[in-house]
């Protein structure tokens, strides 16, 4: 199979597992409703572990363009595949997100609350503080490729490294650091749906929030960057 629908696959796991966690504790009328942030921490580490399982062995499973920026800057993979690689991600991340409404389109129908609906789909701040917004994604994305970029077989990516210790870091980064934006630590999985909610006939839904949309694409890709920075700079020590 091409990279591209390894990444494009594996993407759209993540978000149909991490999406529809969400869907299951946030919507009204689901068995899952209110079962709290635990459960969708665990939910979107299942997505991870599933995706990477997936798209190790046919594209390194980066599923993330953060990831594969700082693949490229630790020479660990090659620029000229970010263009494919960035758009099998978006596009991945999008069918994701469909799925996920057409698995919940009845509960999205019976849901009054537009801010509910469109948090099934992309990341909103706790508290809306955009340069502490961007700390907290750099931070949480920083951790996450820091991980990655120790984890890596270096023309690929994840390789055939088994999917579990990455999807445990996404665990521990939701669990510890997911509090104050939602932890987007990955552009696709936050613009790609966030293009969803804005097409796709949601009744009574909001703006899709795109005043906030670049936050969870600069904090990850500058938390991408600063871990490869230091990935370089601890190997030459």
């Amino acid at each position: 199979m091409h990279p591209f629908f390894g990444e494009f696959f594996g993407t759209a796991i993540i978000l149909l597992l991490g999406g529809g966690v969400v869907a299951n504790v946030a919507l009204d009328k689901t068995n899952g409703h209110n079962s709290g942030w635990i459960v969708i921490t665990f939910g979107w580490a299942i997505g991870v572990f599933t995706g990477v399982l997936f798209a190790a062995p046919i594209s390194g499973a980066h599923l993330n363009p953060a990831v594969t920026l700082a693949l490229v800057l630790t020479d660990k993979f090659s620029a000229s595949l970010m263009p494919m690689y960035f758009t099998a991600q978006l596009l991945g991340a999008m069918f994701g997100a469909g799925l996920v409404w057409l698995a919940y389109k009845k509960q999205f129908d019976a849901t009054v609350d537009g801010d509910t609906k469109l948090g099934v789909f992309c990341t909103a701040p706790a508290i809306r503080s955009y340069g502490y917004n961007v700390l907290t994604e750099l931070i949480g994305t920083h951790m996450l490729t820091m991980a990655v970029l120790y984890m890596a077989v270096p023309e690929v990516g994840l390789g055939a490294l088994n999917a579990l210790p990455v999807a445990l870091v996404v665990l521990g980064i939701g669990l510890s650091l997911g509090g104050p934006t939602g932890y987007a630590i990955n552009p696709a999985r936050d613009l790609g749906p966030r293009i969803m909610h804005f097409f796709l006939p949601i009744p009574n839904k909001r703006d899709s929030d795109w005043k906030y949309a670049w936050v969870p694409i600069l904090g990850p890709m500058l938390g991408a960057a600063s871990a490869a920075a230091l990935f370089l700079i601890l190997r030459n020590l």
